[in-house]
């Protein structure tokens, strides 16, 4: 088993199965010397998974606290305060039949690829179980306001009388995230966050908010939060019903933090950011910087360039100043502290960027034939006679997904059109398969 862009992901107890979360545990008691602390999400599964992660971590000698439900970086903050590792059970945005094992270096730093590679080796020298795993179920209590805490002091801040509806995925910000939000005086309005095992990300949550959109309309709220299964991303629907996913986001927060002088270099980016980003915030003089996907590549740009700010289209933001990982309850309380001190959130978006048309699909990765997209490539040029400043074509294995996604980005917005339309037929897809979703 590989790690991919966020750990190890795959279908529940077939290819995540409670011997592999064992041996997970065994390798990263061999690995680390340093206690370690487990948390999951809200699948039928993760329990049973996190009780092996346990119990292969104290059968290798590690002590091993369990966190209970608490969002992937929460599990980060508490290894941070608790000078420890962090192991999360969750498939983040992915649907509940999947799972994953996460691994969260000594302070909640994501593994660099050395260290990822020794626990690799490790995982596939250790040994399974070698009787029934039993581990008593006493979740430490204490772990969600000791993150809870840790939010509230890295962004004082003073919502009373705004109107928030946050959409909690039935995941693991269920509890947690309309805590947050009441205790810093916002008026609250939760919706998905009953969560039954299996309804996870089910059409609710930063990958499909039309819920959210719609209530956020009917109740006329200053503000919509939707978070994924795990609570690392965020998308935003301002007042008006309108989706700001992570592109907005990032462009509000660079440009506010640029003006305060407390921005601390450029931004950095996926290769799935907008062109239009990369536009607005050359032009007010802030530098962009570009990496592959997955936040591991972002966090390590940042760090290489000593800068704070950077992030992915699909709402999963890093604060670096602030934070070892991506959050999205933090994003949340920094967007409703921007929203507090400026304004409604549509309009100080209606002065920002302007979005280039751009569109993706996901192709089954079995069904992928890149032969047959180069011809569509080729025939799309000529067509519409583009130049190679027009439009970008980025094509590239989902590291979370059993898909090739396919994105294009034009400056006419009929070439985006018609291209998506000959990928799914070139491919067969249903509906749904085209998307603006992202690992």
């Amino acid at each position: 088993m590989r790690f991919g862009t966020d750990g190890i992901r795959g279908r529940a107890y077939e290819e995540v199965s409670e011997d592999l979360a064992f041996r997970l545990g065994r390798a990263v008691a061999a690995v680390f010397a340093a206690p370690v602390v487990v948390g999951y999400d809200t699948r039928e599964s993760s329990w049973p998974l996190a009780a092996a992660v346990v119990a292969g971590l104290r059968a290798g000698g590690a002590r091993a606290d369990d966190l209970g439900v608490l969002p992937t970086p929460g599990v980060a903050t508490v290894a941070r305060e608790r000078s420890a590792v962090g192991v999360v059970v969750s498939a983040s945005h992915n649907p509940y039949r999947d799972n994953g094992l996460k691994v969260f270096g000594p302070g909640g730093s994501k593994l660099d690829l050395k260290t990822e590679a020794v626990l690799a080796a490790a995982l596939g020298e250790a040994a399974g179980p070698t009787e029934a795993i039993a581990v008593a179920h006493r979740p430490d209590l204490g772990a969600q306001e000791v993150y809870l805490n840790v939010l509230r002091a890295l962004v004082p801040v003073h919502a009373s009388g705004l109107h928030v509806v946050v959409d909690c995925a039935n995941g693991a910000a269920s509890v947690v995230a309309p805590a947050l939000l009441a205790s810093v005086g916002a008026r609250v309005t939760t919706i998905h966050n009953q969560p039954d095992g299996r309804n996870i990300n089910a059409h609710c949550g930063s990958t499909d908010v039309a819920d959210l959109v719609a209530t956020v309309r009917h109740l006329g709220a200053d503000l919509g939060l939707a978070l994924d299964g795990d609570g690392d991303r965020l998308i935003a629907i301002d007042r008006t019903g309108t989706v700001r996913d992570g592109d907005d986001l990032l462009v509000l927060f660079a440009e506010d933090l640029a003006a305060r002088g407390e921005l601390g270099g450029g931004v950095v980016v996926t290769t799935m950011a907008n062109l239009g980003l990369h536009h607005a915030l050359s032009a007010v003089g802030i530098e962009v910087a570009t990496t592959d996907v997955g936040d591991r590549h972002v966090q390590a740009e940042l760090e290489r360039r000593h800068w704070r700010l950077g992030g992915e289209q699909s709402g999963h933001l890093i604060f670096a100043d602030l934070a070892p990982t991506g959050d999205g309850l933090l994003t949340g309380l920094r967007l409703l502290e921007l929203v507090a001190r400026r304004g409604p959130l549509d309009e100080l978006a209606a002065h920002g960027w302007h979005r280039v048309p751009q569109a993706l699909v996901n192709v089954a990765r079995d069904a992928f034939d890149p032969v047959r997209v180069e011809h569509l490539r080729t025939s799309i040029e000529e067509r519409f006679h583009l130049a190679p400043d027009d439009w970008r074509l980025v094509v590239r294995p989902s590291g979370t997904e059993p898909v090739v996604r396919v994105m294009i980005e034009a400056l006419r917005s009929e070439v985006v059109e018609e291209f998506t339309a000959d990928v799914v037929a070139a491919f067969g897809i249903v509906a749904g398969g085209a998307s603006k979703g992202a690992e």
